[in-house]
């Protein structure tokens, strides 16, 4: 008969789990994809490094993890922020909670959109780029629809939006940053996506 676990095992689990990976959030915010490691992992949860193997198979494996959580929760708020208004009230709203949050956090931000990192973490930040960009494409679609800005091909405006805004903040964001660079680009951010798409603040 194959062994079951309890309920109280499996809590006993889920809570060793939770524990290691908001421990592993915290490292990644602090110290970027290139400080997080399975011993740093460990040793900021108190637990050995075997804890860890017994959720994540590797590094990979548990920063895969980590990005879906985090990018889900970046796109929530932003589809949240652009829910109401007009055209320019939602294109200021994702570029000013998606680069608000981002100077916010700076280390995080910098390894889910810039650091070097391995395949299938580079693959996570592909489906958040989309995710990102399908919300953008809703705000604009909406805009055109209802005149208040030209007609134009809406995917790829949303996509170049995407990669500017990601481009700009790649500067404040990375670790070795001059001092010049901690500039508040949001504003900057803001004009831009507003005047690329036809619209007025």
């Amino acid at each position: 008969m194959p062994y079951r676990r309890t309920t109280a095992v499996q809590a006993r689990l889920d809570a060793g789990r939770d524990k290691l990976f908001a421990s592993a959030i915290d490292v990644l915010s602090e110290q970027g994809y290139r400080g997080l490691s399975i011993a740093s992992v460990a040793a900021a949860a108190g637990v050995s490094a075997g804890s860890v193997y017994t959720h994540f198979e590797s590094k990979s494996d548990l920063v895969v993890a980590i990005f879906r959580e985090v990018c889900g929760r970046e796109v929530r708020a932003v589809a949240d922020a652009c829910s109401s208004g007009d055209v320019a009230q939602r294109v200021t709203s994702i570029v000013e909670t998606f680069a608000g949050r981002a100077m916010k956090n700076r280390t995080m931000a910098y390894a889910l959109l810039a650091e070097p990192v391995d395949p299938a973490v580079d693959a996570e930040r592909l489906v958040f780029r989309r995710s990102f960009t399908a919300a953008i494409a809703g705000a604009i679609a909406a805009g055109v629809a209802s005149g208040e800005i030209p007609a134009q091909n809406v995917d790829l405006a949303a996509a170049g939006l995407v990669g500017a805004v990601g481009e700009v903040l790649v500067g404040p964001l990375r670790p070795d940053r001059a001092p010049g660079d901690d500039a508040d680009v949001v504003p900057d951010l803001v004009a831009f996506a507003l005047r690329s798409l036809g619209a007025t603040s």
